[in-house]
Formats: structure tokens, C-alpha cells, sequence
């Protein structure tokens, strides 16, 4: 005998990710998904069940199940299997050192205040080599903290850029009515 499956109510954001998961997939294209929260309000468990449940295959990176030197390693060691349509990490464990040239999109599910972390996780793809057009997508729910947060994050990239000659026209900057 066995029990019915059990159906997992998606919020919006998640549906959204689906999609562009979807999307992307029929484009030949691995996506990154980035969580700040992998510590105390872990959401990746519930995330991985969530996409298993809709037959996408997460790859999940963790700091202390994978030293920084060996991630590179890993990460093309697992991609060699051919089984993993996406990743799944904390931006923090990819900021530096890491080429992310398998994955030309990126979606920021969770974000933090930190830019230098921000534009670094951003980056991964955006590396010599890449010969895909990138993508980078920021999830959030109109009127919360998070978006006061990427609102912030994108007042101080654009003043960041500006200072150096660079006047973003996309991306956050979208965010920045001032």
C-alpha cells in the first residue's frame, strides 16, 4: 500500500523560479540559485523538495561539505554526471575563486546588504570564456525588507559605478528611481 504524494503549495517567488527554471532549460542553460539564509532558517532542504517535486535535479553546494580550494573540483565533477539542471548555494561560497561558466543565469532567491558579495556572486558567469549571453534575475515581494534591501543594494552600486565612470542602465539599477 502506499500513501497519496503529498502536494507542496509553492509561494510566488518559487513559482517564478520554476518558471525561469523551465525556461532555461529548454534553452540548454543551467541556472544558479542563490540563498543568503543556509544557516539557522535553512530554506534549501524545502527548496530541493520543492524542485525535485517538479522534476528539476538541484545541485547543492555547501561551505563546510566542500573546502574552498576543492569547489572547482567538485562542482565540474558533479556537472560531469550530466544530472544537475541547477545549483543551489549561499552566494558567500562563490564570491571569489569560482568560475560559474555552466550556469549563465543566476537568480538571487534571498539577498543581503553586502554589494561587494553581490556583484562578486553576480560575476561567476560573467568570466573570460562565457559564451552565453547572462542573466541575472533578483526575487522579491513588493512592500518587504528585501526589496528596501535591494532598493539599498542598488543605490550604492549605482554610486559605487558612478564613482568609477560606469552608469548602470539595467540590472538593480532598475530599482534606483534617484
Amino acid at each position: 500500500a502506499s500513501a497519496p504524494a503529498l502536494e507542496i503549495n509553492l509561494l510566488a517567488k518559487e513559482k517564478r523560479l520554476l518558471e525561469i527554471l523551465a525556461t532555461e532549460r529548454k534553452q540548454g542553460r543551467k541556472v544558479a540559485v542563490f540563498l543568503e539564509h543556509t544557516g539557522t532558517r535553512d530554506l534549501v532542504p524545502t527548496l530541493v523538495d520543492k524542485l525535485h517535486q517538479q522534476g528539476f535535479s538541484p545541485l547543492v553546494l555547501r561551505g563546510q561539505a566542500v573546502k574552498p580550494e576543492q569547489r572547482e573540483d567538485w562542482l565540474q565533477e558533479n556537472l560531469a554526471t550530466g544530472q544537475y539542471d541547477c545549483l543551489l548555494c549561499n552566494p558567500n561560497l562563490v564570491k571569489t575563486g569560482l568560475d560559474l561558466l555552466d550556469f549563465p543565469t543566476i537568480v538571487y532567491m534571498q539577498s543581503g546588504y553586502n554589494v561587494y558579495t553581490l556583484q562578486q556572486a553576480s560575476r561567476r558567469s560573467w568570466r573570460i570564456g562565457q559564451k552565453k549571453d547572462v542573466a541575472v534575475h533578483f526575487l522579491g515581494y513588493r512592500g518587504t525588507a528585501q526589496m528596501t534591501c535591494l532598493e539599498l543594494m542598488a543605490k550604492k552600486i549605482a554610486v559605487s559605478q558612478s564613482t568609477s565612470g560606469d552608469m548602470p542602465e539595467s540590472g538593480l539599477d532598475i530599482l534606483n528611481q534617484n
